[in-house]
């Protein structure tokens, strides 16, 4: 299996997975860039995963069920409205030869779920590298145990989130951590993939256990507190 990003809206990810000339798009915030990928390279869609319900990750889907309209819509239950399947909790499926597993993963939107194929992990806006999402339902407690799973993960699993937000998440953590030579290390880095217009993804849960300062609070409290400052940063 290959994955491919494509870039969307201001500073979107859409995920393509491709294998034996069939694709999987993650969260289509639009539709040109999937259609234009799709038919440049002869692929034909099986699936559509659905993370969460913002207008950012669902608004190409109709264009593209359109276009493609055998294609498998995967989502949670907030994202019904497109849906052929709705996932939950502990679903099981297959995609491009990948074994996965749905998990719930609550505090950007009340339903967000996260897909963990295989080793990679596509979370939507629940997890970034070096952040997370803002908890847009107040439900801090549900954010902070989505981050104690993905802490659970094994450290070669791979990441690939819904924005490229890394900069701007590593400056903040600098600004908890000066000095500090290991974000200094990687801030220097995600500057120049960004000049040379390379994504900062996929990470690894390796690498985010070094950078991530909500993922790694060690307390309910102290998650709270990083994320509220994360909020007016």
């Amino acid at each position: 299996m290959r994955i491919v990003p494509l870039r969307a809206l201001k500073d979107n990810y859409i995920w393509v997975m491709i294998h034996d000339g069939t694709a999987v798009v993650v969260d289509p915030g639009e539709a040109m860039p999937v259609l234009d990928y799709l038919s440049s390279h002869s692929l034909d869609l099986t699936h559509i995963l659905l993370t969460h319900n913002h207008e950012d990750h669902t608004g190409g889907v109709n264009e593209i069920f359109a276009k493609y309209p055998q294609v498998e819509v995967l989502g949670p239950v907030e994202t019904d409205e497109f849906n052929t399947r709705t996932l939950r909790q502990g679903d099981t499926l297959e995609i491009c030869n990948q074994p996965g597993y749905v998990m719930h993963t609550p505090g950007h939107t009340m339903e967000h779920i996260s897909y963990l194929l295989g080793q990679h992990l596509f979370c939507g806006d629940a997890l970034f590298s070096a952040g997370c999402g803002r908890v847009f339902t107040g439900d801090y407690e549900a954010a902070y145990r989505s981050m104690q799973w993905f802490k659970q993960l094994s450290n070669d699993v791979h990441i690939y989130a819904g924005h490229e937000y890394t900069i701007t998440n590593l400056l903040f953590n600098q600004s908890i951590f000066p000095n500090n030579p290991v974000l200094e290390r990687e801030l220097k880095q995600a500057c120049k993939y960004e000049t040379e217009n390379i994504p900062s993804y996929p990470s690894s849960i390796q690498h985010e256990r070094t950078i991530n300062l909500l993922m790694m609070a060690p307390t309910l409290d102290r998650f709270i507190q990083l994320r509220k400052q994360r909020d007016q940063f």
